[in-house]
């Protein structure tokens, strides 16, 4: 069994992030997502908020998405233990990928004990707008075991921080932007809003 695992900040979710899953579930047998917390970015929207949106997401795909799920028990601050985890769960039998953007790929060899990470899963780097993959950043995942595979899908030239920072709509869709103003998440969304109350 080909298990994708993709965690992701997903704050929010985005039509990339939708366009990325719908992409693994073409290719793979499972495709775990779930919402994590990156350790190297601050202020983030509570978990339970941005596992709900990625649920949102899954359901709004055009076909039912069968192999696809949010399974947010898998998040953890270190991805190691997400792999020890995802094990408990299918298996040492499957075969796991980690799937990261190309915006990772810098600051993979900081994260926890990535050799012993790197010697349980092969990695998939799905290419990002605006982050080039560099062939000595490769070279150095390699020197540290790492199997790599690059994604033939290009992400969305979309971000989460676009919609954060300036309220950019166009990168999410429409149930999520529904959610965000039930929830009354993120501060760009209530100013947005209250500027169009008041004209």
């Amino acid at each position: 069994m080909r298990i994708a695992l993709f965690g992701t900040s997903a704050d929010p979710p985005t039509a990339g992030h939708q366009e990325i899953l719908r992409w693994l579930s073409e290719r793979y047998d499972w495709v775990a997502v779930w919402a994590a917390d990156n350790p190297f970015k601050s202020h983030q929207t509570q978990l339970e908020h941005r596992a709900a949106m990625l649920r949102l997401l899954i359901a709004d795909m055009d076909a039912p998405q069968h192999n696809v799920a949010v399974t947010q028990d898998l998040s953890s601050w270190r991805t190691l233990e997400t792999v020890e985890k995802a094990k408990q769960h299918w298996g040492e039998e499957a075969e796991y990928t980690l799937v990261i953007g190309s915006d990772l790929i810098n600051q993979l060899p900081r994260w926890y004990r990535i050799e012993d990470l790197l010697q349980q899963v092969e990695l998939l780097i799905v290419p990002r707008p605006g982050y080039t993959i560099a062939e000595t950043s490769l070279e150095n995942i390699q020197k540290l075991g790492g199997k790599i595979a690059i994604a033939t899908l290009t992400g969305l030239n979309v971000s989460s921080t676009a919609y954060r920072e300036h309220g950019d709509t166009e990168a999410l869709i429409a149930p999520i932007v529904a959610y965000i103003h039930q929830q009354h998440l993120y501060k760009c969304q209530d100013a947005t809003t209250k500027r169009f109350q008041l004209r």
